[in-house]
């Protein structure tokens, strides 16, 4: 709110008083509206989560891991997100994606020491990945395994031909 007031003159010479107007404002409300947005902002950016995926690296990548292959499952994903799955050095065969959850349950139960490996093509889409990672997740943790075994790897032309033929 503003108001007007109205304060004594000075004198110019011989002249008239000028009646001198002086504004003042009220800035209770502009500061009450500040800290109401400061208070809305600070609340809202704390309470958000952000949505990240850990992901460990092995320490040196030259250095090659051995798994049996009973301990193995291999996941192939292609560009067109057909996915295909086989353990260890069985021939690869062709499932729907809402089908793996029930696949990685069976196998998990099965052998909790299971390695999973994803293999996508390069041109895939990400979030066929990122439903694949969270399928293993909770199928891990529906199952009470805390330890996390899975490596994510582009596909190569050696798988290209065997997921190509079927």
């Amino acid at each position: 709110m503003a108001e007007v007031v109205q304060s004594g003159g000075r004198k110019k010479g011989k002249g008239k008083k000028h009646a001198r107007l002086g504004v003042r404002l009220d800035m209770t409300p502009m500061v009450d509206v500040a800290f109401l947005l400061l208070t809305f902002f600070m609340l809202t950016t704390t309470l958000l989560t952000p949505q990240v995926m850990e992901i460990t690296m092995p320490p040196d990548s030259k250095v090659p891991v051995q798994i049996a292959e009973s301990n193995l499952l291999t996941l192939r994903i292609r560009k067109d997100l057909t996915v295909f799955w086989n353990m260890g050095s069985e021939p690869p065969q062709k499932v729907a994606e809402k089908d793996v959850p029930g696949i990685l349950k069976q196998h998990l139960q099965v052998n909790p020491k299971l390695s999973t490996l994803i293999k996508i093509d390069r041109d895939a889409k990400y979030q066929t990945l990122v439903n694949m990672i969270d399928a293993l997740n909770l199928t891990q943790a529906q199952l009470g395994q805390t330890e996390k075994r899975f490596s994510l790897v582009a596909m190569d032309d050696k798988d290209h031909e065997l997921v190509n033929n079927l």
